[in-house]
Formats: C-alpha cells, sequence, structure tokens
C-alpha cells in the first residue's frame, strides 16, 4: 500500500518537496546575478504591473493581452479557493474527498463521457490553463497547512525567451489526513499530486499563435464508508441520536482497507494562424486525455464480528478490485473571426474514445486464483458542429452560440430525445443581461454500463436504454456598481425531462416526469470606511418532485472585515470574520467503490453555519493568513456533517503564505 501522506512539519515532508524548495530559494537568488532589475532609484521596475496571465479562450477571442495577475488577499483564506473549482460543493468532510456540485448546472459536454467525477475539482482543467507574458521570470509559491489535517505545496515557474516564447512548469501537491476512527492524528487519508508543463509561442509578424501544455495527476484517498451508528446511539423508536457520532478519532468506520484512485494524463495543443487579418483565422485543437479509476479493497470482511462489510460481493468475497481506464483524442479544426464588434466561430470536432473496464473475480475451480472479467466500450468517432456569433455596439451584445453531435442513425434525426445538441443565447444592455439555454445530452459511459464486484448494471439494451435529457433554461442577470457598493443578482427557471441519476440503491434510474428548479442569487459588496461587507446567498426552489434531484433550499456566504495599511503603507492587512450556512436539507449519499453519489431519505442535515476568523497581510509580494476555522464549534453543537455519517473537519488553525517573484 502507498505510504500515508503526513502534513506536519517540514523536516517530515517528502524527498520530492525539499528539492522542490530548494528550487524556491534558487529562483529568487538567480536574478541578481542574471539582470539588473532596478532603476538607480531602488524601485522595483517588475511586478503584477508587468506580467500577465493569458488563457486559451483569450486566444480565440485574438485577446493577445490577457489580465493581470491576482494579487489580492480576498480569496487567500477561502477554503474553495484552494482546488482549481471554486463553486459550492458536497463532499465528504475532509479537504481532497469525493465530491459533487452543490448547486444545480446543467451538463455542458456532448457525447461520450466517462461519468467519474467525484474528484473533477482537483485536477487541472486542460483548456483554462494560464499561460503567460512576462518581462521578467516570475515564480509563485503557495503553502497553506491546518493542523493537522490540510496541507497544500504548489510552485509554479514561468520566463519568457524573447518575446516570441514563454515557458514554464507547475507542481502541486496536497493531502489530508484523517479524522475518523483514527488514534495517529497523522494518518493519512488523501494524497495528490499534479505536474504541469506549458508553453506559448508567437512569431514576429504576429499571425500565428500556439498554446500546448501536459499534465498528469495522481490522486488517491482513503475511503472509511461513513460512522458506523452504534447500538446505544439508537433510540427506542428507531431513531438515531447523531449527536453522539462527534468524537471523531473514537469512531467506528465502515470501512477500513478500501482505496479510491484517480489517475489522469492529459495533453492538449491550439494554435491559430491568420489568413486575412483579424477577420479570418484557421485554428485548431487537438486533445488527447487518459483517465484511470481504481476501486481496491483487502479487507471485505470486519475481523472483529467476522461479518461482511458490503451488502453485495459479486465476483470475490476476497478482495474488491475494479479498474475504468478511460481514453480520449480529440480534434477540432475551424474558423473563426474578431473585430471590435463582430465575432464568429465555425468548427467541426471528431472525437475517438475507448472504455476498458476490469474486475477481479475467484474462480473456485482453480482454488480462489484472482482472474479478471474485461469489457469495452466503444462505438468509433463521434462527429461534433457547431459555431458561435456574437455582435456588440457600445452597451449593446447579443451572442449565439450552438454545437449538435450528427447522428449515427438516419431515424435519430426525426428523434429529439436520441439527438445531443446544445444551443445558447445571450443578450446585454448595460448591467442587465438574459441568457438561454436548451440541449439534449446521453447519459455518460458509466450511467450505461458497470461491472464490479459490489454494483452491476446494463442499460445499453433495447429494453433498458435511457433516453437523452432534455433542459430548457433561461437566466436573467444583473451586475451593477454604484460609487462603493455592487450588486449581482442572478435569477435561474430551468425545466428538466428524463434527468438521469443514481437511486436510493445507488443505480441509475431515469425520471419518467419533469422536474423544474428556480433559483435565485443575489450578492451585495459594501464599504464603510476601512470596513468591508461582502454577502452572497442562492435560493434554489425545486418542484415536480424531490426525488432524482436534491438541493439545499439556502446556500450563503459572508465576509466582514476591516482593511487597511499600516507601517507607512508597508503592510496592507484584513482582519474579519467569515460563514458559511446551508439550510437543512437531505444530502446526497455517496458510494464509493463506483465513486458516484446517490440520493437518500433517512438522513437529514440540519442548519448549522459555520464561522471562521482570519487575519491576512499583503507585504510587497508575499502575502499570508491565520485563520481559526469553525470557531463556533460547540455553539450549538459539538460538530456537523456533509455526507450522511461523514463529519466535517473540528475547530483548527489554518495559516498560508504565497509568495510571487517577479525578477
Amino acid at each position: 500500500m502507498t505510504p500515508h501522506f503526513r502534513a506536519v512539519a517540514p523536516a517530515y515532508w517528502s524527498p520530492l518537496v525539499r528539492p522542490l524548495l530548494l528550487l524556491v530559494l534558487l529562483l529568487g537568488l538567480w536574478p541578481a546575478a542574471q539582470a539588473q532589475i532596478v532603476d538607480d532609484s531602488t524601485k522595483n521596475r517588475y511586478g503584477a504591473h508587468t506580467t500577465f496571465i493569458l488563457r486559451e479562450s483569450n486566444l480565440m477571442r485574438g485577446d493577445t493581452v490577457g489580465q493581470i495577475i491576482d494579487s489580492t488577499l480576498t480569496r487567500l483564506p477561502q477554503n474553495r479557493y484552494w482546488v482549481h473549482d471554486s463553486a459550492f460543493y458536497q463532499d465528504l468532510g475532509n479537504f481532497g474527498t469525493a465530491s459533487r456540485h452543490l448547486l444545480w448546472e446543467p451538463n455542458g459536454q456532448l457525447g461520450a463521457r466517462l461519468g467519474r467525477n467525484a474528484f473533477d475539482r482537483y485536477a487541472r482543467d486542460a483548456s483554462n490553463i494560464p499561460y503567460y507574458d512576462t518581462r521578467s521570470p516570475y515564480t509563485f509559491f503557495r503553502f497553506n497547512q491546518g493542523n493537522p489535517y490540510e496541507q497544500i505545496f504548489e510552485l509554479s515557474y514561468a520566463r519568457s525567451i524573447k518575446k516570441a516564447v514563454n515557458v514554464g512548469f507547475a507542481f502541486e501537491r496536497f493531502g489530508s489526513n484523517k479524522i475518523l476512527a483514527v488514534s495517529n492524528p497523522r494518518a493519512g487519508q488523501v494524497e495528490h499530486t499534479n505536474f504541469l508543463l506549458f508553453l506559448r509561442y508567437q512569431n514576429k509578424n504576429d499571425r500565428y499563435h500556439l498554446m500546448t501544455n501536459f499534465s498528469t495527476a495522481r490522486h488517491r484517498a482513503a475511503e472509511q464508508g461513513g460512522i458506523v451508528v452504534q447500538p446505544e446511539d439508537i433510540r427506542d423508536d428507531g431513531s438515531v441520536n447523531l449527536k453522539q457520532s462527534f468524537d471523531y478519532g473514537d469512531e467506528e468506520v465502515r470501512l477500513v482497507g478500501a482505496i479510491n484512485r484517480d489517475d489522469r494524463d492529459r495533453f492538449r495543443l491550439a494554435h491559430t494562424y491568420r489568413l486575412i487579418g483579424r477577420g479570418l483565422t484557421a485554428y485548431h485543437v487537438a486533445d488527447w486525455s487518459r483517465q484511470q479509476n481504481k476501486y481496491t479493497d483487502d479487507q471485505l470482511l470486519n475481523t472483529s464480528t467476522g461479518l461482511p462489510r458490503y451488502d453485495l460481493r459479486k465476483h470475490s468475497t476476497t478482495i474488491t478490485d475494479d479498474r475504468a481506464d478511460y481514453r480520449q483524442f480529440e480534434n477540432t479544426v475551424g474558423v473563426m473571426g474578431n473585430t471590435p464588434s463582430v465575432a464568429y466561430r465555425l468548427y467541426g470536432k471528431v472525437r475517438n474514445y475507448k472504455l476498458e473496464s476490469r474486475v477481479r473475480k475467484d474462480d473456485t475451480d482453480l482454488g480462489f486464483t484472482r482472474e479478471e472479467l474485461q469489457y469495452t466500450q466503444n462505438d468509433g468517432p463521434q462527429l461534433f458542429l457547431g459555431g458561435t456569433a456574437a455582435f456588440r455596439y457600445k452597451q449593446f451584445a447579443i451572442e449565439a452560440a450552438g454545437e449538435v453531435k450528427v447522428p449515427g442513425k438516419f431515424k435519430e434525426i426525426i428523434q429529439i430525445d436520441q439527438t445531443e445538441y446544445r444551443f445558447t443565447g445571450l443578450a446585454r444592455l448595460g448591467p442587465l443581461s438574459g441568457e438561454l439555454l436548451f440541449t439534449g445530452y446521453s447519459p455518460t459511459l458509466t450511467q450505461q454500463r458497470l461491472e464490479g464486484n459490489h454494483f452491476s448494471w446494463d442499460n445499453t439494451t433495447s429494453a433498458t436504454e435511457f433516453s437523452n435529457t432534455q433542459v430548457q433554461q433561461a437566466r436573467v442577470l444583473i451586475n451593477q456598481k454604484l460609487g462603493n457598493q455592487y450588486l449581482q443578482l442572478v435569477g435561474t427557471a430551468a425545466n428538466i425531462t428524463g434527468l438521469v441519476y443514481y437511486n436510493e440503491q445507488a443505480v441509475p434510474a431515469q425520471l419518467d416526469d419533469e422536474r423544474q428548479v428556480l433559483s435565485i442569487m443575489a450578492r451585495h459588496r459594501f464599504n464603510v470606511g476601512h470596513f468591508f461587507m461582502d454577502n452572497q446567498a442562492t435560493y434554489t426552489k425545486v418542484t415536480g418532485g424531490t426525488i432524482g434531484l436534491q438541493i439545499p433550499e439556502l446556500v450563503g456566504e459572508s465576509r466582514l472585515y476591516y482593511q487597511g495599511y499600516v507601517f507607512k503603507k508597508a503592510l496592507l492587512g484584513q482582519v474579519g470574520v467569515q460563514t458559511y450556512f446551508q439550510s437543512r436539507w437531505q444530502p446526497y449519499d455517496y458510494s464509493p467503490s463506483t465513486q458516484q453519489f446517490f440520493i437518500q431519505d433517512h438522513f437529514t442535515i440540519r442548519n448549522t453555519p459555520i464561522a471562521d476568523a482570519f487575519v491576512s497581510a499583503d507585504i510587497k509580494t508575499l502575502s499570508i493568513f491565520f485563520k481559526m476555522a469553525y470557531i463556533n464549534q460547540f455553539l450549538p453543537q459539538s460538530g456537523y456533517f456533509t455526507t450522511p455519517y461523514y463529519t466535517g473537519l473540528p475547530r483548527r488553525l489554518q495559516f498560508g503564505i504565497r509568495w510571487q517573484f517577479f525578477n
């Protein structure tokens, strides 16, 4: 078994981290010997104002300038900005564990999709990698520690070679220690490493641009299956006294030998060539990816009771070893144009994919020798056609986009439930904008078929095949700034037909009726002198039934802090509190062996707020923070749940540093 990750003092860091820390110091000293970075008045010529970030989306809009890097303090102590997706999530209570989007979001990809998304937020999105335009070498270093549970280490470096090339790398390692059923506070639960190489090139006449990156991510999570309810915690009426489930290390968990691994490799290349000025540009995007999910458990029996830890053991009574290996190669070719008032894009896309699944099984005729049950899912290349168009004039803008999967069979052309499509429209007038979305998409490959030691299903036959999910959605947005106040309102109404979800038995099912989602998000920011307030809340109402789609009615967060300069403006500081609130709801349960969240109706999470107190400071290129997380523990209760029988972390001290070198 892989050694546990230890979130402890630097002396115990892995041998890979220590050389990287040395590299940080060398990078900081190197420029002193390479270039003069200050003028005669010792004023820095290089900094955040000379370092720009460009992304692939900038390239597709003809933007070669980008945006300056983020050097603000606001997001530094907020946990949801520590990973690569800052949306609100439901997780298993610890950093790096399986998670899912908490609020409603429609699917954004047509065609074949693996459907193993529990660890998506921890992996980099190759289409959104930051590239750099730097006048001097740029180094980014980040280290966060939440004693004794969470730890993050990140290092990135980029430098330009003349004006044509910018190249760099990023290394990231994070992990967390177990909080449940463990006497050793350093017992590892999650290990994650991610290495990224990236390169940006533009030729001298600015007609050809290229962005490419390669990343590899390895994620390992020990699955505990949640807390085991003790007989003394069950009341006479059969209900469970959940107040007795916050002994953390003294609790008993369902699984002790289960490990989930999510390994990903991805290469992406995007390049453009101007044929006739900015009005006609040809482009090509190549995207190759591999994702392997592996679930193992060598302790299927509870050694203290002799009882099985799983309800079903379909292929092996001694060990679980389920694997899914998904490979995809996608090529997109198109033309586009970008002018100050008009923009368009037309493209064709071909996707080849292959999913290979394997299950270990016992063969009694061979004395329980482990064999493999293997199957493949692949229906050949998939073709997509799409395009976008946009018109802008002063404060008015209108945009439209569409993509259609070319049907493999003629009958699918006239059968809307078998056609995959996505059409969006947007109109904006000053601070007011409206959006429309119409989409139909197929179930994921995992929803279509799975064979494992604890679950199996086949929804690919004519009798069991799912139809496509249809979504019609309208959204209205208001963004208004008045003096020192900023107001944002977002109203969404969505109608969902044929939703595919995981039912109470943790297997895929499809709704025969419709669901409607109505939501209002409001955000208000303002300041009075040096005091700042930032409040955000989302109210959601699901009609047509709660089965298949469970969302808390109210999700919100609030920040109140004092911000100001001290020591003759040498230090910018923030002192304040932040709170998160989630209303009473029945959350999704989690199936470790399939990495899927499924609905349940027996466990309700109460509406307990979570409050943190923090201090942040910015000293030129160095930013630091200290935070006491969950300061309101024991007020009114000694803990909270995030998923049925998975507790959140208790009160703890968190601290971190962010150091940016611009030379």
